[in-house]
């Protein structure tokens, strides 16, 4: 599929497979998973433009690099908040929005409820957060929410994905690069990943 890197790196498939496992309770569930975030947060970025810099070590004066891009993480309310914390780890001078979006049991249409990203987004890059792409619905309003918003360039990363979400994005966003760790088989009919892993919000926050 166009515009989709799955995250092969080994740490990351064994912390996966510990987020599948229902015996995981959500207190390891949210540890495995913020260091997982900052696993992924590693690839996510690998392209992030650098500019070089001058310094002093305690020694002589030399050259080095700072990020030349702003970078902006928006994770859709509430399950995205599980990825913020490893994402911050690993860019500490991100700013962060946030998208209150859930979906109807019924129709599995999305529902906003609120949005709040910072200024300026056309030169940021923008990391959309969400553990699951599913239907592919919430994301695809959260990508539109943030274009209105001037977004240019906007990463969608999840843990896990299902084909149908991955193409309602490209259908809906041709240019949106999805990163994931696992492309799973697909829906059942009430719209949850199979294999997946269950409700992350739910696992997150104890809520189950």
């Amino acid at each position: 599929m166009k515009n989709l890197t799955i995250i092969e790196h080994p740490l990351v498939k064994r912390d996966l497979t510990l987020l599948r496992d229902r015996r995981t309770p959500s207190n390891q569930f949210r540890a495995i998973l913020r260091r997982t975030s900052t696993l992924m947060a590693y690839e996510v970025t690998r392209q992030l433009p650098l500019k070089r810099v001058s310094v002093s070590t305690p020694l002589e004066r030399t050259k080095g690099y700072v990020v030349s891009q702003p970078v902006v993480l928006v994770p859709i309310l509430r399950a995205g908040l599980g990825l913020v914390g490893g994402f911050v780890e690993m860019i500490p001078d991100a700013r962060v929005g946030h998208i209150g979006l859930y979906r109807d049991e019924e129709s599995l249409k999305p529902v906003d409820y609120y949005f709040k990203v910072p200024r300026n987004l056309k030169h940021a890059l923008v990391l959309l957060l969400d553990p699951m792409l599913a239907t592919g619905g919430s994301g695809v309003a959260a990508v539109s929410y943030l274009k209105e918003k001037g977004a240019m360039k906007i990463f969608y990363v999840s843990l896990v994905a299902a084909p149908e979400g991955v193409r309602a994005m490209q259908r809906a966003h041709p240019d949106i690069h999805i990163y994931t760790c696992s492309l799973d088989r697909g829906l059942n009919e009430k719209g949850y990943i199979l294999p997946g892993l269950g409700d992350a919000g739910d696992r997150i926050f104890g809520t189950e």
